[in-house]
């Protein structure tokens, strides 16, 4: 069974979408079977995490740590860059995506996720402004 997921993002960080796939992968795995779960996002400029949904101060630290790390293209530390006709933005992005996954994996049993009681799903937007972001997904019950 396999979907689009389409995500609104508002800008550079984490972007939670559990509930999205929680609501789809229970509509086809309802009669309870065990499998996995493969969701795979069609950009270059975002990535896919799993990570703690408790504290939104975890979410705000790692956009900072990364924004850090990989300061926009206008930044004096850049200046080495190239690819910069489509925004000061765009080519961080793109390195920021190489460094983090663009597609996860999660066990399904019972026709539930098998995330821990933190764990949230989301997009990690690298790009500033609003974006529609899609998200294949795949889901494999035995």
């Amino acid at each position: 069974m396999q979907t689009v997921l389409t995500i609104a993002t508002s800008g550079p960080g984490l972007h939670e979408f559990t509930r999205e796939v929680v609501r789809w992968v229970g509509m086809r795995g309802g009669g309870g079977g065990d499998g996995l779960l493969t969701l795979f996002v069609r950009h270059t400029s975002c990535s896919l995490l799993i990570q703690e949904n408790a504290d939104p101060e975890v979410q705000t630290d790692l956009a900072e740590f990364f924004h850090r790390l990989v300061p926009p293209a206008d930044d004096p530390s850049m200046g080495y860059l190239r690819h910069t006709h489509e925004g000061p933005d765009d080519m961080p992005a793109h390195i920021k995506a190489v460094m983090m996954p663009v597609s996860i994996t999660i066990p399904v049993s019972s026709g539930r996720l098998m995330l821990g009681t933190w764990q949230g799903i989301y997009i990690f937007e690298h790009r500033s402004g609003n974006h529609l972001r899609e998200v294949a997904a795949h889901l494999a019950l035995g």
